[in-house]
């Protein structure tokens, strides 16, 4: 990891195409503005881990209903003989 020390209206580019403005430092929060492209994705740390949390349950809970489902079919199929 990086470790850089800017002051307000200082910047930081990374790569090419993405330049961090810091615009203010408040008590314990930093104001920053970000230049990028808009392919390129930019989230809070925590909505993206909310994201990612949110992803895993729904792939767990599509398994578990497409075991169930598969479950269900075969007594179906069992009963049906």
């Amino acid at each position: 990891m990086l470790i850089l020390s800017r002051r307000s209206g200082e910047k930081i580019k990374i790569g090419d195409n993405i330049v961090v403005n810091i615009l203010g430092v408040e008590g314990g929060g930093v104001k920053i503005g970000i230049d990028a492209p808009r392919e390129v994705t930019i989230l809070r740390m925590e909505v993206w881990e909310q994201i990612e949390n949110e992803n895993i349950d729904a792939a767990t809970k599509e398994i578990a209903d497409i075991t169930e489902a598969a479950d269900l079919l075969k007594k179906k199929c069992q009963k049906s003989k």
